[in-house]
């Protein structure tokens, strides 16, 4: 699964197509780390210069299996050299500097996607009783 609009979707970094403000979104060669800066074409408006590069607003999931810790995610507001794992895997483990507006709505999907697996929780049915 690829997020084409995550890296760079502040508003400000839109463009409109018949009035209507749509988010600017990265091409397949975003994804692809050895790519050198500049090289080729990273984003439909030509605002990112190189892979895994996050624009002001924006975000990238991140999912490192042998921590254990479900997904996390990056920010452009806490910059880090994403075209280095070792770089990635320390950023996941320092503490962040978390806005509480930055969490997950409980309940939501990207609340669940960050849930470690030893973490997750059977569902089970409730049977309501009959009225009348």
């Amino acid at each position: 699964m690829h997020e084409v609009c995550d890296a760079c979707e502040a508003d400000e970094l839109g463009y409109r197509i018949d009035g209507v403000l749509v988010s600017d979104f990265v091409f397949p060669a975003w994804f692809e780390s050895f790519w050198p800066a500049g090289a080729t074409q990273f984003d439909f408006q030509k605002k990112i210069d190189k892979p895994f590069d996050l624009l002001p607003g924006g975000y990238i999931g991140v999912f490192d299996v042998r921590a254990g810790t479900g997904w996390q995610q990056l920010t452009a507001d806490a910059p880090v050299d994403t075209a280095s794992a070792a770089a990635v895997v320390d950023a996941l483990r320092r503490p962040a500097h978390y806005r509480y507006d930055m969490r997950p709505r409980i309940g939501s999907r990207r609340e669940r996607r960050r849930t470690p697996r030893d973490r997750w929780l059977r569902s089970s049915v409730k049977v309501l009783a009959a009225v009348g």
